[in-house]
């Protein structure tokens, strides 16, 4: 998976970077075919902005963007809103439906 990091009037620290490396890792955990998340931190104008692009295979991409006094926060909360946004298109991807009632075998005791 190609997790390309981009800045705009930022410099990024060795320890930015692992923070949204760790982020790759959470997003993970839901099992969806996950192609490409583009990272853009960039300063604003009352401080900074963290956006988050993740491209799904089959599916539309999920686009987060959050804007804070503090990268590192602003990265926390993105990454907040990217976990519920995955978790719920997982959920709708996945079939919670049981086998039915015609499909049980009967048996006898």
């Amino acid at each position: 998976m190609n997790t390309p990091i981009r800045t705009k009037d930022i410099t990024l620290t060795d320890n930015t970077r692992d923070h949204v490396l760790k982020a790759k890792e959470q997003f993970m955990k839901f099992g969806l075919d996950i192609t490409t998340i583009n990272v853009l931190l960039s300063k604003v104008k009352n401080g900074v902005e963290a956006e988050f692009d993740i491209h799904i295979a089959h599916n539309t991409p999920v686009v987060i963007s959050q804007q804070d006094a503090d990268l590192d926060a602003a990265i926390d909360m993105a990454v907040e809103r990217a976990n519920k946004a995955l978790r719920r298109l997982h959920d709708k991807l996945k079939s919670h439906r049981g086998p039915g009632l015609k499909d049980l075998e009967v048996q006898e005791a």
